[in-house]
């Protein structure tokens, strides 16, 4: 019963920081989709742009008709003025050409967008022009809706509850024309579930719907709007935010101004206390309201942003008191530091001094200590950038740490005997040990050998890999007891990264000329271009080497 207690409290505990990952994922989107709205906006633009040009190059009436329809598609939800013209034009082609079902289409679309500008009476004369019992089924489903937006939007501005309902009686009839498996149906029935209380039917019909939608289609975020608001009336915050975030995002994308979603945010931010957000989300809203001319929200967020700003404004202010005061105690740190810094300075006046009396024989020892532990930074350089390039093993890295920090050790060891002869005054001793080589090379011929079997052990296949590279009888073979010849080592370098011929002439203990003349003889026994024959020796383990 405790391990099934302890499992729950788990899964309980990773539920809930996935979801509040995911959600601040969500947020850094919406963040993001606000920064570079204006980039949407020009991809609407230029949409925009590509349907003016075949409405220009058009000449037949409904030719031109259709094209200012896609127009008005495009303007709907982006600038209602410009819908409102390229709708007027219609409605003269239809006239003109005495078609009452395009005519009638141009009055509905017209009352649509006055009520979105705020024009109620406009649109109320629009809508006494249409002949509602000559519509044909589809126009009368357009009929229907613009009326629902009608009374929605009156609704919004007058806060009574007459509208609601009459948007509601509306909507019935919309759902009794409209084709039960369309997307429009399922959304308007949900509504109509949300008005007369049946939340847990809406939710689930909207989170069905949301799983078979795309996030770019324009009902996206119709879909999430509406679970935010159920979500809104069970006071459950966290997934209101979510879901008004997920909404914004689908509507900046498809560059959509009448935005109702970041509204509510803005709201919801500012009742939490949280200016910054709030703030952000009021100022996109309503630079979107004002250029789309949504009457009915630019006077909503025109009020709410009055508000933000004022408290924006006075949490700057207080923000810029508190700055001040860091600035005047930084001042001071300054200058403590300044004064620290100036008797440091004179404290390593003073060590330099000493160190300037030292004799000419510890120099040279301390200068030989360094140059040997700047090569040995040099292999640790090689080990790094081997590790990182193939992602080596954690082991392998520990044996090269294991091989510089034995190098290390030896070299102190022989420092320390250099000092003490030179501390007895043996420096006949001394002298002779300065000029022997035996100690370097010896080291080296170790550092390759161990170079040699770690390198084997990340590339096993790398001699015969390199040999594929080379014409059959100029493939290279190693003596017995060897791993890797001079040939091998140096194009295991490159394998490395290491291309450069002076650092591998420095490893290698060569001359500059001697590598050039391997590098050299051996791209001439390529089967492959002479040019791509290193890059090839670099994508050894990594690609299939093919003749």
């Amino acid at each position: 019963m405790k391990a099934k207690a302890i499992l729950l409290f788990l899964l309980v505990t990773c539920s809930a920081t996935y979801a509040e990952s995911s959600t601040d994922s969500i947020f850094k989107a919406l963040h993001k989709a606000i920064q570079e709205k204006n980039q949407y906006a020009q991809q609407k633009q230029d949409r925009i742009a590509a349907l003016k040009r075949i409405v220009f190059a058009e000449r037949s009436p409904l030719k031109v008709y259709a094209a200012n329809q896609n127009l008005y598609e495009e303007y709907r939800k982006f600038k209602i003025d410009s819908a409102i013209s390229f709708v007027g034009r219609n409605l003269k082609i239809a006239q003109h050409l005495k078609d009452r079902e395009l005519e009638a289409t141009a009055q509905i679309q017209l009352a649509e967008l006055y009520s979105s500008s705020g024009q109620y009476r406009e649109s109320e004369i629009a809508f006494r022009q249409v002949r509602k019992a000559a519509l044909s089924k589809k126009i009368r489903a357009n009929y229907y809706e613009a009326y629902i937006q009608f009374f929605e939007h009156y609704a919004t501005n007058s806060h009574s509850e007459t509208y609601g309902k009459q948007a509601e009686i509306y909507r019935d009839s919309l759902l009794a024309v409209l084709s039960p498996t369309s997307v429009e149906y399922k959304i308007h029935l949900v509504q109509k579930n949300i008005y007369n209380g049946r939340l847990g039917q809406a939710q689930k019909e909207l989170l069905s719907l949301l799983e078979t939608m795309k996030k770019r289609d324009k009902d996206y975020a119709m879909a999430a709007y509406l679970l935010a608001e159920i979500y809104k009336k069970h006071h459950d915050l966290a997934q209101q935010k979510r879901y008004f975030a997920i909404a914004a995002i689908t509507d900046i994308k498809n560059a959509i101004k009448d935005n109702a979603a970041i509204q509510n945010l803005a709201l919801i931010y500012y009742e939490a206390g949280d200016i910054d957000n709030a703030y952000r989300y009021t100022r996109s809203a309503i630079e979107d309201a004002i250029f789309c001319n949504v009457q009915f929200r630019t006077l909503r967020m025109s009020e709410l942003f009055s508000i933000i700003n004022t408290a924006y404004s006075e949490k700057e202010g207080a923000q810029k008191k508190e700055l001040k005061s860091y600035l005047i105690l930084i001042t001071l740190l300054s200058v403590f530091l300044t004064t620290a810094i100036i008797y440091l300075y004179r404290q390593m006046k003073k060590i330099f001094r000493i160190k300037e009396e030292l004799d000419h024989s510890a120099r040279k020892l301390f200068s030989l200590n360094q140059e040997i532990r700047e090569t040995n930074v040099c292999l640790n350089e090689i080990n790094v950038k081997l590790s990182e390039a193939n992602q080596v093993k954690e082991v392998y890295i520990a044996q090269f740490f294991d091989l510089c920090s034995t190098y290390i050790d030896k070299l102190e060891n022989y420092r320390k005997t250099l000092n003490k002869k030179a501390s007895e005054k043996h420096l006949d001793e001394l002298f002779k040990m300065l000029r022997s080589n035996t100690v370097v090379n010896n080291e080296a011929e170790a550092l390759y050998k161990v170079f040699d079997d770690v390198f084997l052990k990340l590339y096993p296949n790398f001699i015969n890999e390199f040999n594929a590279l080379l014409i059959p009888e100029e493939q290279v073979t190693v003596k017995a007891g060897e791993l890797l010849n001079t040939e091998l080592r140096i194009f295991a370098l490159i394998r490395l990264g290491i291309t450069d011929s002076v650092k591998i002439a420095a490893f290698l203990r060569y001359s500059l000329s001697t590598i050039y003349n391997y590098r050299t003889k051996t791209r001439n026994k390529a089967v492959v271009s002479r040019d791509d024959f290193e890059k090839r020796v670099i994508k050894i383990g990594i690609l299939p080497v093919t003749q």
